[in-house]
């Protein structure tokens, strides 16, 4: 069960890696299709606690060993739920005729999803806007900029 849960979060958070033939396409669906909301907060929530245990980026995090447990227990029962009941059949066919890749695209895609929601909130964007204001623009404009761009090799 150890490797099942590592192989999840991984799988969630590497992009394109996966590649998805028409059985994992529909398991996928079905995932997104069989989450709701709240689900899907909770899904991010568990991918923040897991990469919060980082020691790079332990110190920016307040996630309780409590805290940590029960999102460990709450995603537990979401997967059983989605891969047992709600998209049993998906599932089944895509582990029969695509093996178990179905997992690491279909998880691949929900990831994805349930991310799309948190990023697309006004305070995550003004956060990202943050990082923008301290760009120095003027040095982007000279490195970039087509005028003053030399082809390769003509300098």
């Amino acid at each position: 069960m150890r490797r099942i849960s590592t192989l999840l979060l991984f799988l969630m958070l590497v992009s394109g890696v996966a590649q998805a033939g028409p059985f994992t396409d529909e398991m996928s669906k079905c995932l997104v299709r069989s989450t709701s909301e709240a689900d899907k907060t909770m899904l991010v929530k568990w991918i923040y606690a897991a990469m919060s245990a980082h020691p790079d980026v332990k110190a920016l995090s307040n996630v309780s060993p409590e805290q940590g447990t029960q999102l460990n227990k709450d995603i537990s029962v979401l997967v059983v739920r989605l891969l047992t009941q709600n998209c049993r059949n998906e599932t089944q066919q895509a582990l029969k005729y695509e093996g178990e890749k179905t997992f690491a695209a279909s998880f691949e895609v929900l990831g994805a999803v349930a991310m799309q929601g948190i990023m697309a909130n006004p305070d995550v964007s003004t956060y990202f806007a943050g990082f923008e204001q301290q760009l120095d623009a003027k040095a982007l404009r000279d490195a970039f900029d087509a005028d003053h761009q030399q082809p390769a090799g003509k300098e």
